[in-house]
């Protein structure tokens, strides 16, 4: 995204892949209002939208036997009311195809970065191993979107702080038939966290477990892990013999970190390479987009003059540091003081009363909604247009 805003506003902007497609699992794949509102700001909102996805207009939820409704997306003060659920190939794809209509725009596939070219205490450009051998670029500036595991930010020695998570996520599929509901929601009971998504001919699933449970889970058996998740959503109680080996369950390993520091001169880090988030609300690629726009907003005007300065990149920091503030705080909140005694509990559960307010008035579900669909200062496209 952050390429695409670049090269639109005229500058030279080449983006490196480290494999051959984009067809990863990254299991989540929301796409928020506050993004979809960033696509209609680059007028290709239309366009993305005829890509596959499904749309969900509310979070629902059910606590035992009491079912609720968490978030409710009609009043959102954004241009689509729901969140997509795409596979998050089909939107890189889609940047990446727009960006490819740019003259400033190039993309490498199949580019490794390995290391950072300094000089002076300031970043130069980068090391790369590309299918044709080595590759060093040299660049005004480097950007580091290279997630939670990032080797620019590694390489900075930039300091993370590590602001701990006490739960990890178990990922699989179920199938989805055509009789099934189709909201998107969660189910707690008796110590379990399962949360579904719609994504048409199949169920996302999430099962959250303490962090290092899985190889007492696995301990007890594949038929018994089965048994639990059909007696949480019994929905599924047709179908969880699909999942036929461990293999077809994936462990997310959950953390949730910032850097102290941003930037070095020539350098600056976005997205979970700056502030890895939790899978609580969704949130992180849509946090990341809003980093892209910010840095784009800032930046472009002092590339395009040729005046970039580390005061720049510390504004990028400035800019988005609150809204990562808050929704990292609001995410280790919900892990710590709700999700984890959830998992700790070996009784039915009852609603909540802060749950029971929103089923009485439906109107409070626009809070929620608001803080999960356009979060804390979403950003708005305000680069140059140089070419489209």
């Amino acid at each position: 995204m952050l390429g695409l805003l670049l090269a639109r506003a005229g500058i030279e902007t080449l983006v490196l892949e480290k494999h051959g497609d984009f067809l990863r699992d990254f299991r989540g794949d929301t796409v928020h209002p506050s993004t979809l509102d960033v696509m209609h700001e680059l007028g290709l909102l239309q366009e993305f939208l005829q890509l596959p996805h499904q749309q969900v207009h509310e979070l629902r939820g059910r606590i035992g036997d009491t079912e609720f409704t968490l978030a409710d997306f009609s009043r959102t003060p954004t241009q689509c009311h729901f969140i997509a659920l795409m596979p998050q190939w089909h939107f890189l794809n889609f940047l990446a195809e727009r960006g490819a209509r740019l003259p400033k725009f190039q993309l490498l596939m199949n580019a490794r970065v390995t290391g950072l070219a300094q000089d002076g205490g300031g970043i130069r450009g980068v090391e790369a191993q590309t299918e044709q051998g080595p590759l060093h670029v040299t660049a005004e500036l480097v950007i580091g979107a290279d997630g939670r595991h990032s080797t620019v930010r590694a390489a900075a020695g930039l300091p993370v702080e590590d602001l701990g998570s006490p739960i990890d996520v178990l990922w699989f599929r179920l199938p989805r038939h055509a009789s099934d509901p189709g909201q998107t929601g969660g189910y707690f009971n008796t110590g379990r966290i399962v949360v579904t998504l719609n994504r048409g001919d199949f169920w996302q699933c999430a099962f959250v477990i303490r962090k290092g449970q899985l190889d007492t889970l696995r301990a007890r058996g594949l038929e018994a892990f089965r048994a639990e998740v059909g007696r949480i959503v019994p929905l599924f109680g047709d179908r969880v013999g699909e999942l036929c080996s461990w293999d077809e369950i994936k462990l997310l390993t959950v953390t949730v970190d910032r850097l102290r520091k941003w930037w070095r001169p020539g350098l600056l880090c976005i997205g979970d390479a700056a502030h890895a988030m939790s899978p609580v609300g969704g949130v992180g690629i849509n946090l990341a987009i809003q980093d892209a726009v910010a840095a784009a907003n800032i930046l472009a005007p002092a590339l395009l003059e040729g005046r970039l300065e580390a005061a720049h990149l510390e504004a990028v920091q400035r800019r988005r540091s609150f809204p990562t503030w808050v929704t990292q705080a609001m995410q280790v909140f919900l892990q710590n003081r709700v999700i984890n005694r959830v998992l700790g509990v070996d009784r039915a559960l009852t609603v909540p009363w802060p749950l029971q307010l929103l089923n009485r008035w439906p109107r409070l579900r626009r809070i929620p909604a608001r803080l999960i669909g356009v979060g804390v200062r979403p950003e708005h496209v305000r680069t140059p247009v140089v070419a489209t």
